[in-house]
C-alpha cells in the first residue's frame, strides 16, 4: 500500500472541525489518507495516540508539537492516548541517529517513566476515560521471541525496511545498525495494532521523522483488516535554523526538575520575532483571531506578545501558578527593577553562604554542566554580572559584589538570567 506526502497548499477543505483546526494551526505535515481521516473525524469521536520513549526523565519543547495536536483533538471531543515506551526504550529508536542509544536498566527506565508521566498528565483531561497514559511494556514484555517472529515477522520484509530513511541514512554513513535497532520499527508497528485492539485507537501522531515507523503500523493494521491512519507534524526549526526544543546550552526541558519554570518561561519570552505567530498557533490555546492580532504587533509591542506566548505555554506545561510567578519575575528582571519580589522555589535563585568561584556558580545555577563549559561561556564574553561582562575565569563571587539588600543578576547571553543572594 503506497502512502503519499500531503501537499498542504492544495485546495482541500476538511469537513471536520478538528482536522481544519489542526491544518490552520500548522500541525499537518503528512497524512496516510487525509480524505478518509476527515470522514472518520466527522463521523464521531476517535482515539488517537502519540508515543514517546523514556530515554530521559523529561520530554523537551520539540515534543510539545504532537502533544498539543492531541490536546486540540481532545478539545474537539476525541480521546488522546499518550504511550510511554517502557518496552521500546530497551531497544532505542535508531531514527536519524549516527550511533546506538545507550541501553538503560529497568530502574532508570522506571524513573524516566515517572518524570514523563508527571508532565503529560498536566496537558490532558484523563478523568472518566477521557484520555489515557499507557506503557507499551504491558504487552511487549509478554511476547516470547519465537511467537513474536511467527505472528509479526512475516509481515515485514527486509527489502522494504532498508528503504526507510532512518535505516538508509545510517548505512550510507557506514555506521553500524544492530539487529536490535533494526527491529524497533516492528515494535512500534505492533504498538499501534495493540492500541487499536485494546482501546479502538485508529490514529497515530508524531514528528515527520517518525513517518516510516508510523506507516509500518498502518500497513500492519491493514493486513488484519483495520483502517488505521498516520498523521505527522513538521519537525520545527526556529528562525535561526536551530532544531525546536534545543538551544546552544541544551534542551528546553518540560519537567521543572530539569529546567525551572522561569527558565522555561524565558525561552519563550526570547524567541525570534519571526517565530511568534507560528509558536502562538502551535503552543497555546489562544483562538486564531487573537493570535492574528498579537502577530500584527511591531517593535516593542511585539514583546508583549512574547510575554503572552511565554505565560500561556508555561501555564499549560507547568501550571497557572508557576506561569504567573514566572511572569512577575520576568517583569522585574527584564524591566530592570533593582528590587525584585521574593521568588518562589521555582525561580532561578542561588543562595550562597560563602564566596563561590564563578565557574562553580555557573554550574550551580544550571548555565553550564561542567567547569569546562563554563569557561567557554566566559571566554566567549557571554557572562554578565549585573550589566558588566566578566572575562575572569577565576573570579570569586562574594558579598562584596552586592550592596546591602540587593541581589546580583547573572546572565548568560541575552536569554538566561538568574539571581544570587548571600544568606
Amino acid at each position: 500500500m503506497k502512502h503519499t506526502v500531503v501537499d498542504t497548499t492544495r485546495c482541500f477543505r476538511p469537513k471536520s472541525e478538528a482536522l481544519q483546526l489542526l491544518i490552520d494551526r500548522g500541525f499537518l505535515h503528512q497524512c496516510t489518507d487525509l480524505e478518509a481521516l476527515d470522514e472518520k473525524l466527522q463521523a464521531g469521536p476517535i482515539t488517537a495516540y502519540a508515543g514517546f520513549d523514556a530515554t530521559g526523565d523529561s520530554l523537551h519543547a520539540g515534543h510539545l508539537v504532537p502533544l498539543m495536536a492531541m490536546r486540540w483533538l481532545q478539545k474537539n471531543g476525541h480521546r488522546p492516548i499518550v504511550l510511554i515506551g517502557g518496552g521500546t526504550t530497551r531497544v532505542g529508536d535508531p531514527s536519524f541517529r549516527t550511533e546506538s542509544r545507550p541501553l538503560l536498566d529497568d530502574e532508570q527506565i522506571s524513573h524516566n517513566l515517572a518524570g514523563i508521566r508527571a508532565t503529560v498528565e498536566r496537558l490532558f483531561d484523563l478523568s472518566d476515560g477521557q484520555g489515557k497514559v499507557v506503557n507499551n511494556a504491558e504487552w511487549l514484555d509478554e511476547f516470547r521471541f519465537l511467537e513474536f517472529l511467527r505472528d509479526f515477522g512475516t509481515h515485514f520484509t527486509v527489502n522494504r525496511m532498508m528503504t526507510f530513511d532512518s535505516v538508509r541514512s545510517r548505512l550510507e554513513e557506514q555506521q553500524p545498525l544492530s539487529v536490535l535497532e533494526f527491529c524497533y520499527m516492528m515494535l512500534q508497528a505492533v504498538d499501534f495494532v495493540e492500541l487499536n485492539q485494546r482501546f479502538g485507537c485508529t490514529l497515530q501522531l508524531g514528528g515527520s521523522d517518525q513517518w516510516g515507523n508510523i506507516v509500518n503500523g498502518v500497513d500492519l493494521g491493514r493486513r488484519s483488516g483495520k483502517h488505521l491512519f498516520g498523521f505527522t507534524q513538521p519537525l520545527l526549526t526556529t528562525a535561526s535554523g536551530s532544531k525546536m526544543g534545543k538551544t546552544a546550552e541544551g534542551a528546553v526541558w518540560l519537567n521543572p526538575s530539569r529546567l525551572s519554570s522561569f527558565g522555561f518561561w524565558q525561552f519563550w519570552r526570547n524567541v525570534d520575532d519571526a517565530d511568534v505567530s507560528r509558536f502562538l498557533k502551535l503552543f497555546t490555546d489562544l483562538p486564531l483571531g487573537e493570535i492574528d492580532r498579537l502577530s500584527s504587533l511591531k517593535g516593542q509591542e511585539l514583546n508583549e506578545a512574547k510575554k503572552i506566548l511565554a505565560t500561556q505555554v508555561t501555564g499549560i506545561v507547568h501550571g497557572l501558578a508557576a506561569a504567573e510567578a514566572a511572569l512577575q519575575q520576568g517583569e522585574a528582571l527584564f524591566g530592570g527593577q533593582q528590587e525584585l519580589t521574593q521568588p518562589t522555589h521555582e525561580l532561578p535563585l542561588a543562595l550562597l553562604a560563602k564566596p563561590l568561584g564563578l565557574l562553580d556558580l555557573l554550574v550551580k545555577i544550571g548555565f553550564a554542566e561542567t567547569n569546562g563549559e563554563a569557561r567557554r561561556l566566559i571566554r566567549g564574553g557571554g557572562i554578565r554580572l549585573n550589566s558588566s561582562i566578566v572575562l575572569e575565569e577565576t573570579r570569586m563571587i562574594s558579598e562584596g559584589d552586592l550592596k546591602p539588600g540587593e541581589r546580583l543578576t547573572i546572565a548568560a547571553g541575552k536569554r538566561r538570567k538568574a539571581l544570587v543572594e548571600f544568606v
